[in-house]
């Protein structure tokens, strides 16, 4: 929130779901539109709720002072990623707020769908960031301002990955709401691992261990606040 410019108009709040950002933008601007995959539940007078994509967004360009954008990018099919953030600066009349969680190592926490067998990233989340990326992808941008969010040295390497998805990734994050990427199936744990699965968690653990000593903190997330070039 410390990000967010003072005296704008109207503001875009990308994934609103609950609403609680929404709200939030409410107190600060005149009107606030809130969109989600499914149209937002949110009783607000400030607040209109909308159904839309982030890839096609049905929005003349232009139409908000701000476009918030938070835990949204690292869900985008890698392949749309560089069409979302075009939309999303296409939309802006001249400020972003965009958040992804910062350096996420996308191996760590991977489960296994029981429907298809195929490996997902936790969280559903597939892409990862860092500024460089972030910047590259709003170069029709500069960034204003910068904050970090927490601290995280969860990191492993190609050996315990490839022992872990061996093993059926039976520490994954199984308690997300987010579907398998792959069929869209829910994801649910792995039933009791045999003695062979048993032995590749174990090698995954001490592979893992074994660079754990090497590996840096680094920030949680990172919050950029954009603001679009002059054309």
């Amino acid at each position: 929130m410390e990000l967010l410019p003072a005296n704008l108009g109207s503001a875009l709040d990308i994934g609103a779901r609950d609403g609680f950002i929404s709200m939030l933008l409410a107190e600060r601007y005149a009107a606030i539109t809130a969109l989600d995959l499914e149209k937002p539940q949110i009783n607000h007078e400030k607040i209109a709720c909308v159904a839309g994509d982030i890839t096609g967004l049905n929005f003349p360009n232009g139409s908000f002072d701000l476009v918030f954008c938070a835990e949204v990018l690292e869900h985008i099919p890698t392949h749309l990623l560089t069409k979302a953030c075009e939309e999303l600066v296409r939309v802006s009349k001249k400020y972003l707020v965009i958040g992804v969680p910062f350096r996420q190592d996308i191996r760590v926490g991977r489960t296994t769908c029981a429907a298809c067998g195929k490996v997902n990233p936790p969280w559903g989340h597939v892409n990862s960031f860092d500024e460089q990326r972030l910047n590259k992808l709003f170069h029709a941008c500069h960034s204003l301002k910068t904050a970090f969010v927490g601290s995280n040295n969860s990191q492993t390497n190609w050996l315990s990955s490839l022992l872990m998805d061996l093993a059926g990734n039976p520490y994954g994050t199984y308690e997300q709401e987010e579907p398998c990427v792959n069929c869209c199936a829910h994801l649910i744990p792995p039933p009791e691992r045999d003695l062979v699965k048993k032995l590749f968690t174990k090698a995954a653990v001490f592979a893992q261990q074994a660079t754990q000593p090497f590996v840096k903190d680094h920030p949680n997330w990172i919050h950029i606040l954009f603001e679009k070039r002059l054309a």
